[in-house]
């Protein structure tokens, strides 16, 4: 691999370097690289870059050995990130119930729980400030302003991105797509920030996230609280409370005997257990889909 003499062509040897990666992982190494390879440049203001690539490579090293450093690194954050998977079982039964004792069924679980409150606040964010970005857009201040609600926006990505990586066990980036790339113009700068996909992406997920933050807090308490009434049907039975009341076109519906209300109780435990499979289920679903709108990918 011939020497990189511009910053460009050093990060496009990494970027091939850390070719089959981790999306996330490869964002955060070409931020690192870009800034401080910029602000070794920025220092030596007199220098060219292959100049100065020639003297840094040598002490940050080559775009091959910082792959290597960072693939290394990443092992270390993948076993920090995911829990000891529960034990393996063999039978149906088995597998049905041991969801129970899988870690990300919970953090999924927490996850949907707050999404109803992330989502409202991402969406009022944006909805406010695409607003007033665009009733600013004919007075002076309104290029400033649409550049620091961008880049709030690209804040909460990253908050969120701690929050999935947290909850979900999804690896997610650390960093922004790129740095504040110090001697590059501002007008550059600003252009590179509406002209990257990842921006507008960023801002859909932000809506987004409202409607699957309601069906998710929705589905999670709905079913969360109709399988562990049903399954402790015999408790609130003893102590003389009806589990079914209904009236029903001049019907009445009322708490069955102990054999019907043991009967209910087993339901109950079959869709709780259902029900954290299928928690489980939306808790990878969404980890996917914030990966892909939110995380640079590979080939950008």
């Amino acid at each position: 691999m011939n020497a990189p003499r511009t910053i460009a062509e050093y990060l496009e040897q990494l970027r091939a370097a850390l070719r089959g990666a981790d999306p996330a992982l490869i964002q955060d190494a070409l931020y690192d690289a870009e800034e401080h390879l910029r602000a070794e440049l920025a220092e030596r203001p007199g220098r060219d870059e292959a100049g100065m690539l020639e003297q840094v490579v040598g002490s940050y090293g080559a775009p091959d050995e910082v792959a290597e450093i960072y693939r290394d690194q990443e092992i270390k954050i993948q076993r920090a990130i995911r829990p000891p998977p529960p034990p393996q079982r063999r039978s149906l039964l088995g597998r049905f119930f041991g969801v129970a004792a899988d870690a990300h069924t919970y953090g999924a679980l927490f996850y949907m729980l707050l999404a109803l409150a992330t989502g409202i606040f991402y969406f009022t964010w944006v909805v406010t400030g695409i607003s007033l970005s665009a009733g600013f857009s004919v007075l002076i201040i309104g290029i400033p302003f649409v550049v620091l609600f961008f880049g709030s926006v690209r804040g909460l990505s990253l908050l969120e991105g701690r929050i999935v990586e947290v909850m979900l066990g999804v690896r997610m980036p650390r960093r922004p797509p790129y740095p504040a790339q110090q001697g590059v113009p501002l007008l550059q700068r600003i252009g590179a920030m509406f002209t990257d996909a990842r921006s507008w992406s960023t801002l859909f997920y932000m809506l987004l996230m409202l409607p699957l933050g309601i069906v998710y807090f929705t589905f999670a308490v709905t079913s969360l609280s109709v399988s562990l009434g049903l399954a402790l049907a015999p408790v609130i039975k003893a102590f003389g409370f009806n589990v079914i009341n209904m009236d029903v076109d001049g019907y009445r519906y009322g708490t069955p005997g102990w054999a019907g209300t043991l009967a209910l109780s087993l339901l109950g435990i079959v869709l709780l257990f259902a029900t954290l499979h299928l928690v489980r289920g939306i808790g990878r679903l969404h980890g996917q889909i914030a990966k892909h709108l939110l995380v640079a990918s590979a080939a950008e």
